[in-house]
């Protein structure tokens, strides 16, 4: 286990990084809606609702920015957004949180992905999620605009301390991760064997080459083509996750949900545990906390367990915050390593 000067060690050197996120910057609108106030509509006579309050939020590769500022790293964005209303709001939220975006593209004619989530608030105080309202491009993306991204990348990957992909959009060649990226992805993974990069990608983890990867066990399954339905079976993701390791020629980690996460060198297996939770959660953006810990440790020269444990706690205070895509601050991880060290010390937490 790791001892807490360590960790505050790890956890001081985030400041001094300068780190690269490339990928889809999606933007999380949260709509606060108030059911007492509804109406219907006369033209329709359907329910109307009605929203008395916005809170707008960098999602999917923004909720990797948003963490990693979080932590106190510097962090320059790389990806392509629309001149829309949307697009404003998503720029806005991210200069708020001190992202640099001169890297950033905005094209008039290309929509700004964003994830439009209701959120109810019944009149007994419940509150829950409505079906959410999904904008994404679905056309390929404009050569010219793959063409500076990939110039933009080739220019400033050496620049930086880390390089973290994030692939959110799911049809192919339509997000800032095309083929063509993934491949000069690849070739500065050869080309700079000692620079932290790492990716994540819900569909196509499996086409990266000469890069870490970080991805949840099902994803790990589909990536070495196993069968990923129903639970998973522990050797089988170890298997998996030996697999990607070997391909690539540098750590997997492959996320376990409340058993924590899996490291592999292509070798050997290490199951890296978390904090045991009993109250409620929300798990969306776990997984992108986790990332931005585990680049920021493995930047300041922590070991790929080391940078496990680390990635476990951002999840591990992110999954805590209902309603929202939380961050983790270096304060807060502190405090879920406090727990897991009381729980470890707990003959009844397991």
């Amino acid at each position: 286990m790791m001892q807490e000067a360590r960790l505050r060690q790890i956890l001081a050197g985030f400041p001094a990084l300068k780190v690269l996120v490339l990928g889809d910057l999606f933007l999380d609108k949260y709509l606060e809606i108030d059911r007492s106030l509804s109406e219907v509509s006369l033209e329709t006579g359907l329910e109307a609702y009605q929203v008395t309050a916005t809170r707008p939020s960098p999602g999917a590769a923004g909720t990797v920015v948003s963490n990693l500022r979080a932590l106190g790293a510097r962090v320059l964005c790389l990806g392509v957004i629309g001149d829309t209303g949307e697009g404003y709001e998503l720029r806005r939220a991210l200069e708020a949180i001190g992202a640099d975006l001169s890297l950033l593209l905005v094209r008039p004619d290309l929509l700004t992905p964003t994830y439009t989530k209701p959120m109810m608030h019944e009149p007994d105080g419940h509150v829950h999620e409505l079906e959410r309202l999904d904008i994404k491009n679905r056309s390929p993306l404009p050569e010219d605009v793959e063409a500076t991204i990939l110039e933009r990348l080739r220019r400033v990957a050496p620049e930086v301390d880390a390089v973290i992909v994030s692939e959110y959009v799911q049809e192919r060649n339509c997000g800032a991760v095309t083929d063509r990226v993934r491949e000069e992805i690849a070739r500065l993974g050869a080309a700079l064997p000692h620079k932290v990069l790492i990716a994540d990608s819900r569909t196509r983890i499996g086409a990266y080459r000469n890069v870490s990867i970080k991805s949840n066990q099902s994803e790990a399954l589909r990536a070495v083509g196993a069968e990923a339905e129903g639970e998973p079976d522990a050797a089988a993701v170890e298997s998996a996750a030996r697999e990607l390791a070997s391909r690539n020629g540098r750590p997997a980690f492959v996320t376990l949900g409340p058993r924590g996460m899996l490291v592999s060198d292509g070798e050997r297996c290490r199951r890296v545990p978390t904090v045991h939770e009993t109250g409620p959660i929300d798990p969306v953006g776990a997984g992108d906390s986790a990332l931005a810990g585990i680049a920021c440790a493995l930047a300041v020269g922590a070991s790929p367990e080391e940078a496990a444990l680390v990635g476990n706690l951002c999840a591990a205070v992110t999954i805590r915050k209902i309603g929202t895509t939380g961050t983790a601050s270096p304060e807060e991880v502190l405090e879920r390593f406090a727990c897991l060290r009381g729980q470890q010390a707990s003959p009844e937490v397991t």
